[in-house]
């Protein structure tokens, strides 16, 4: 993965920035500066450019609440073709491994503009309503239970551990699997392939790093093509519901398609939501007193975990293209602007949020920030996400009451891509 040293938080001043002139001249979205401590440069945005043209990568960076809003609403203006596109141009070395491959994935869900995209949400949401997920909360306090016992032994004979590697990556994944009925394949190989497939579409990854990847993401594909079909999935299974769906005009789905929309819910279904737990629980440990709380405040841990979404979400960016020339903030946009949407950054709108930088469970309009977007492609597992985030809280503060932040856990690696940030480290050390 792409990291970096340093995870700044929440700064209250303006940016340090390097050199004189254009501080907005010298952002960098995938440099250690802006992965460490992105909120100075996401408020410069907000208040001084709020549609600002990154020539580095071309995009059209849009930072306002209300205007990541009005694009994610409207879907005749605004495109989701680009969603899925790989961030950093791949070079022919790397199309030749998924030419060999015949790796694709056709537009599915997040990238899906055409009609074939309501039936399909409705599949994937039929996995993921309140009524399926609230049956799922023994199932992940339970996962979450037997990881945390396998956890204790060593944090109380070494005094420390790694909760991001050992808890928060494991967690979802696990519970997916059993969720959607997963099988005959290792955790620690869905989150491999996952956290690859990620790295490659959405880093800016060496060429030689970039091959190394391309394999893995091949492996994923191929996995996925021979589960969709083999036709061994139970028909009550997620898979065997694609495998079932039929399109606008009648037909079946394709296998690549249903495949496309595999590889989105597995990578969102686990990879993102594990970056959600870490950070849900390195924000909580870094507060004070929120850790106890947790433990036995009814309602904490959920409304801990709505300030997170808003502060500090896992997926930072989100990409749509203009279908015409438009106008937006007061920007003329022409036909095919490539816009990166700043969601990280709307949730630090003071137009919206006062005091944005102070963690403050319980806000009254907590519910209208856009971590999991808005409107037709707004994340179908945003409920389940939620729900695992918060029994994550919960059982690590009550499994683990005597715990705190290590003391290089205030620098913690950062994955940092264009869409996706988290720490990569939850380092914990036993407090007697």
């Amino acid at each position: 993965m792409t990291v970096t040293e340093g995870a700044g938080h929440s700064p209250a001043a303006h940016p340090s920035y390097p050199g004189d002139g254009d501080p907005l001249g010298l952002l960098d979205l995938f440099g250690a500066p802006f992965v460490r401590d992105p909120y100075p440069w996401l408020d410069r945005l907000r208040s001084e450019s709020p549609v600002h043209h990154d020539p580095a990568t071309g995009l059209w960076l849009v930072s306002r609440h209300q205007d990541v809003r009005e694009i994610l609403l409207d879907n005749d203006r605004f495109l989701p073709d680009n969603a899925q596109h790989a961030a950093t141009p791949l070079p022919v070395a790397v199309l030749r491994v998924f030419a060999r491959a015949r790796f694709a994935l056709p537009p599915a869900l997040a990238n899906n503009g055409t009609p074939s995209h309501a039936g399909l949400r409705r599949v994937v949401t039929r996995f993921f309503n309140a009524q399926r997920v609230a049956a799922a909360v023994p199932v992940i306090e339970r996962v979450a239970e037997e990881l945390l016992d396998a956890v204790r032994p060593g944090l109380e004979s070494t005094g420390g551990c790694d909760l991001f590697t050992s808890f928060a990556q494991v967690l979802p994944c696990r519970v997916l699997m059993e969720l959607l009925g997963i099988q005959g394949v290792e955790p620690a190989t869905l989150i491999r392939w996952s956290d690859a497939s990620l790295e490659l579409f959405w880093g800016r990854p060496t060429l030689e790093r970039q091959l190394e990847l391309a394999e893995l993401v091949v492996e994923f594909q191929r996995w996925l093509t021979e589960t969709v079909r083999g036709g061994a999935a139970p028909e009550d299974s997620f898979i065997g519901a694609l495998a079932r769906h039929r399109l606008p005009d009648g037909s079946l789905l394709d296998v690549e398609t249903a495949v496309g929309a595999c590889f989105f819910v597995f990578i969102a279904g686990q990879s993102t939501t594990g970056q959600l737990v870490a950070t849900v629980l390195s924000r909580a440990l870094a507060e004070p007193g929120i850790w106890p709380r947790a433990a036995a405040e009814e309602g904490l841990a959920e409304a801990w975990v709505e300030e997170v979404l808003r502060r500090e979400p896992p997926v930072t960016t989100w990409r749509r293209v203009t279908a015409r020339a438009t106008r937006l903030g007061g920007v003329e946009l022409p036909s095919g602007a490539q816009l990166l949407l700043m969601l990280m950054g709307t949730g630090s709108d003071p137009d919206l949020f006062p005091d944005p930088e102070r963690m403050c469970p319980h806000r009254a309009n907590i519910r209208h920030h856009l971590a999991f977007g808005v409107g037709r492609h707004r994340c179908p597992g945003a409920s389940l996400a939620r729900t695992e985030a918060a029994v994550a809280l919960r059982s690590a503060a009550r499994a683990l009451p005597h715990i705190r932040s290590a003391a290089e856990s205030a620098e913690p690696p950062m994955l940092g891509l264009l869409s996706f940030r988290a720490p990569l480290r939850v380092a914990v050390e036993h407090r007697p």
